[in-house]
């Protein structure tokens, strides 16, 4: 049924459980994955004061250099797990975008026949407030999703 997943994970630990119930998933319908992590673009409005909506070149470079530190950790204890798992498996770093839009264009172009992400079900203010990158997958992709909690 699904031989092409793509595992969405930030690195916390409840999408820890969405990567464990998407490798077991995989394991046994011996489909592939891809696991993606994805890095938001530089927060230029984090700060207050006459400087706001200012950043220094430094404060850049440092941003990008945590992001792609902290998904190749991310990555790599997701890869460890599919081979453990015997899983064949893919990963992949999305820079400078929203976390749904990244796994929806990646989805798309790498052919996935399943998305797999964690959620953490908020509800009523919550999720207007906090917005939800599983809600905004939900509503735009042309796939199925499994959605863990």
């Amino acid at each position: 049924m699904y031989k092409h997943l793509l595992i969405a994970t930030d690195g916390s630990e409840l999408a820890g459980k969405g990567v464990a119930q998407g490798l077991t998933l995989a394991s046994g319908i011996g489909a592939t994955v891809i696991f993606v992590t994805v890095s938001e673009p530089f927060p230029i409005f984090a700060w207050g004061g006459a400087m706001a909506g200012y950043a220094s070149g430094d404060e850049l470079v440092t941003y990008k250099a945590e992001a792609g530190k902290y998904a190749k950790e991310v990555l790599d204890k997701c890869k460890a797990s599919a081979d453990a798992a015997g899983v064949a498996a893919e990963i992949i770093h999305v820079e400078d975008k929203r976390p749904a839009e990244a796994i929806l264009e990646q989805s798309q172009a790498r052919g996935c026949d399943l998305i797999v992400m964690a959620s953490h079900g908020r509800r009523g203010l919550g999720k207007l407030l906090l917005g939800s990158q599983t809600a905004e997958v939900l509503s735009y992709t042309k796939i199925p999703v499994l959605v863990v909690r």
